[in-house]
């Protein structure tokens, strides 16, 4: 292959749009940057073996990368379930950020389209059903397109994207639209958690928050005020340094125990309340976002 730097200068363009539509339809950081690898690749091989220019290669990058990416859904043998804890063997990689260093719009924008609660509900999904949704419902792709991606009619795709649509509206909560609202309710969390205050910590539950703990050997699920409030006074200890940062575009935290990160903890927040929350633990997971710039010295205390 011959290096074009015009091509590179293109590609580059697209990668971030390229890397949200991974991402979204297959939950995993690390899958979605081999897929926009592979998305080069095969736009370096097309470049060299057409004879005429793609002629719209934003379109051309969107609808080969979500090729890809339900290939690797359907290698994962994935069919579609109503039962999230028969599916969820582990959570979908979160995308850590500071909080505070982007436009709060863009931050609500971002945990509307890719917050944990719905990228959660996604996974029971069959591979088609979740490509039609994400294209169509968050990417405004037109049917026609979103049916050649899937090799069928634009019926048939524009079926498959309403059927996704129904289970999601139904599961996945809409968050609150303030940042700083949702950052208060999840600060308060802990402080009750620090203080023992059990009546306080329920006030800010929702009746039927759920709890994913994902500690690498599959995930636990808690359910209820009760009980969740009841977990987080027992990991309440003082040895843990709770700082703010952004997962998923929602305010969450990162946990440091002896100077090193211990967990990842995402909130979804409704009507004031958490209706949801996310822990990540896997060991392997958590040496890799250890290194990630967007958190800050685990060894240091938060300002706030």
């Amino acid at each position: 292959m011959t290096d074009d730097p015009r091509l590179d200068d293109d590609f580059e363009e697209h990668r971030r749009h390229l890397f949200g539509v991974a991402y979204r339809m297959l939950g995993s950081v690390a899958d979605a940057e081999d897929a926009v690898q592979e998305a080069w690749l095969r736009l370096r091989r097309s470049r060299e073996s057409e004879a005429a220019e793609i002629e719209n290669l934003g379109g051309w990058l969107t609808t080969t990368i979500s090729r890809i990416a339900l290939n690797m859904l359907r290698s994962r043998g994935i069919r579609r379930t109503d039962s999230l804890e028969e599916r969820l063997e582990h959570l979908p990689e979160p995308i850590l950020e500071r909080e505070g260093g982007g436009d709060p719009g863009e931050e609500v924008a971002l945990a509307d389209t890719v917050g944990l609660a719905l990228l959660i509900v996604l996974e029971t999904l069959s591979p088609a059903e979740r490509v039609a949704f994400v294209l169509h419902d968050l990417f405004a792709v037109p049917f026609d397109e979103v049916a050649a991606v899937l090799g069928r009619s634009p019926q048939a795709a524009r079926q498959l994207a309403s059927r996704a649509r129904r289970r999601v509206q139904g599961r996945a909560p809409q968050t609150d639209a303030d940042p700083a609202a949702q950052r208060a309710v999840v600060d308060a969390f802990f402080a009750a958690a620090r203080d023992g205050d059990l009546p306080r910590l329920i006030s800010l539950l929702d009746p039927e928050v759920v709890v994913h703990s994902d500690l690498g050997a599959g995930v636990l699920r808690s359910h209820g005020a009760q009980e969740v409030a009841a977990s987080a006074l027992r990991y309440a200890h003082p040895d843990r340094v709770v700082h703010p940062v952004l997962v998923n575009g929602a305010p969450g935290a990162a946990i440091a125990r002896d100077g090193a990160l211990f967990s990842i903890m995402a909130f979804t927040v409704a009507d004031g309340r958490i209706v949801q929350i996310d822990a990540f633990a896997a060991p392997d997971l958590i040496g890799r976002l250890a290194g990630n710039p967007a958190l800050p010295d685990p060894g240091s205390r938060p300002s706030r």
